[in-house]
């Protein structure tokens, strides 16, 4: 199974917007292969092309067609999406078992239904199986390009077979100890100052506590040194006041 073995399909799209976010949406997740089933405002379509930013490929390479039946003919495996439960004999299937369906070296179908109505009866029971994205019961219903993105995400980390950990570029190294004690010991002078460490019988125990603090948050040199910078100020910001 691979990426250009999945198609997807808009069933009587009506507004170019989301065909170009479709293609968009297609095109982030290296999924490339568009049908679309009488597309409401004709085409090729302006706007469409305008939403599509840098997808504009996805666009010029896909496929036109006046049926569903016409759309879906050469695939092995059809995938209907709906937000509605409908009285159609398919089993329905939750968007994270999806995965779990697919069939290897097979050429796969998507199906999404119009803005305003979704798919038909008669659309649905072209499919093998229907597949639903949980939502909000209350407001259930998903703009098209916002379904189709995230069935595009749901099968690129699919296909990626990989955990995604990223790493930050940021570089700064740990604090040493000794700035950190330094650090440490300016605060704890500062508070036993400001008679902040009291009762006596527990100064120990806060001590401990701040220090703990501190240490477990493993910050770099630069951030002591401006923690320390913020803590003088303060403390030359008192004895003005």
């Amino acid at each position: 199974m691979s990426y250009k073995n999945i198609y997807f399909i808009l069933v009587r799209p009506q507004l170019g917007e989301n065909i170009g976010a479709t293609a968009r949406a297609l095109k982030n997740f290296k999924l490339s292969k568009l049908r679309i089933v009488n597309p409401r405002s004709g085409w090729p379509n302006q706007k469409a092309i305008a939403t599509s930013v840098g997808a504009k490929n996805i666009l010029q390479s896909s496929k036109i067609y006046n049926s569903l039946d016409k759309s879906i003919g050469d695939l092995d495996q059809v995938f209907a999406t709906t937000t509605r439960i409908r009285k159609v004999n398919k089993k329905i299937i939750s968007i994270f078992d999806l995965n779990k369906k697919l069939k290897n070296k097979q050429k796969i179908g998507i199906i999404f239904g119009p803005e305003n109505s979704g798919l038909s009866n008669d659309e649905l029971n072209c499919a093998d199986y229907i597949v639903k994205i949980p939502t909000n019961k209350k407001f259930s219903s998903l703009n098209l390009s916002h379904s189709v993105i995230l069935f595009c995400f749901q099968l690129f980390v699919f296909f990626s077979k990989k955990n995604f950990i990223y790493k930050s570029n940021y570089k700064s190294s740990r604090a040493s100890k000794s700035e950190v004690n330094k650090f440490l010991k300016f605060i704890i002078q500062s508070l036993d100052k400001r008679g902040f460490l009291q009762p006596g019988h527990k100064r120990q125990s806060m001590i401990r506590n701040i220090e703990n603090i501190f240490y477990r948050t493993n910050l770099s040199g630069q951030e002591i040194r401006i923690l320390l910078g913020i803590f003088s100020t303060l403390n030359a910001f008192n004895k003005k006041s």
